[in-house]
């Protein structure tokens, strides 16, 4: 079975345009796992763009399916997270001036923290997973430092402009994914996934969670939220099917 985390940023996104309390993010997680979702994907920014402290402490207190908070490895977040205790933290990298996460975690570069920051967050039962490109290093060096799972990027696969490029992109997705699971990894995937290209990733064994918001949120603005999770979680469980 396939799930569906459903990121709910783009609702405190719109609240944050304009400084109101709504949209309320903590409503909308609640529709989303009623409309079936598995899942809900927050990513607290040092910036607070969008998801606020607050916005986290509540849905700590009422999301009944499973919180995966994204987050940068700086010391206020990973205190946060400690506090907080989300069911999963998923590291990412994170700059001020990005629109959206540009790309896949260096591992590498970063590993003795990463490393330091997992066995903390072990500590008080909470998983991680790392958000990286389907790299054979990176994949590798997440299992080394203790990772329970790895976020494989898809955003330049959802990018590719040529078919050839698109299914260089697809291969090393499957590939990653394949690389994953040799190494004992729970495999997830995300970034840039639409309900015109997600069934392919989807259709991929082994992946076990997809965590998708900006495309769901935007079909919600025209269908409701509820719907748009509903055809979400639809195609992906069919794709697994096919």
């Amino acid at each position: 079975m396939i799930r569906l985390g459903v990121n709910i940023d783009h609702v405190a996104t719109v609240r944050q345009a304009r400084g109101t309390s709504y949209p309320d993010p903590v409503t909308a997680a609640a529709l989303v796992e009623m409309a079936g979702a598995d899942g809900i994907v927050v990513h607290l920014r040092e910036d607070r763009r969008h998801i606020q402290d607050r916005d986290l402490e509540l849905l700590r207190k009422t999301v009944k399916s499973k919180l995966n908070l994204e987050m940068a490895a700086t010391d206020e977040i990973i205190e946060i997270a400690l506090q907080t205790k989300p069911d999963m933290v998923t590291i990412v990298p994170e700059r001020r001036q990005e629109v959206t996460t540009e790309g896949g975690l260096d591992v590498e570069t970063h590993y003795v923290k990463l490393e330091q920051m997992t066995q903390r967050m072990h500590e008080q039962g909470i998983l991680v997973s790392l958000f990286i490109d389907p790299d054979p290093k990176m994949i590798e060096l997440s299992k080394r430092l203790g990772s329970d799972a790895i976020e494989l990027h898809t955003g330049r696969y959802c990018n590719a402009t040529t078919p050839q490029e698109y299914e260089q992109e697809y291969q090393r997705i499957h590939q990653g994914v394949e690389v994953g699971l040799k190494w004992g990894l729970k495999v997830n995937a995300g970034h840039g996934l639409n309900y015109f290209n997600v069934k392919p990733i989807a259709s991929l064994p082994g992946i076990e969670e997809l965590n998708i918001g900006h495309s769901i949120i935007a079909r919600a603005i025209f269908t409701g939220l509820e719907q748009a999770v509903r055809d979400m979680k639809a195609l992906i469980l069919e794709a697994r099917s096919e």
